[in-house]
């Protein structure tokens, strides 16, 4: 898998931050974990192997591809 770095809201090098799969064009997203219980029951259909990371709104505004 090849990652090309999309863009990030950070200001000193952390999340959060988006990159692309360049075989598939698929997203992927570095963000703080939701690691809330009462959080995560709210949470539908969740696999074993899935996690979830809070990503900000101006971060995909800005920078998730438009098509």
């Amino acid at each position: 898998m090849t990652l090309r770095f999309i863009g990030t809201t950070s200001e000193h090098g952390n999340c959060p931050t988006l990159y692309e799969v360049e075989e598939t064009g698929d997203i992927v997203v570095q963000g703080d974990r939701l690691t809330d219980p009462e959080d995560l029951a709210q949470l539908r259909d969740v696999g074993e192997h899935e996690t979830f990371v809070v990503i900000p709104r101006a971060l995909l505004t800005r920078f998730a591809p438009k098509e």
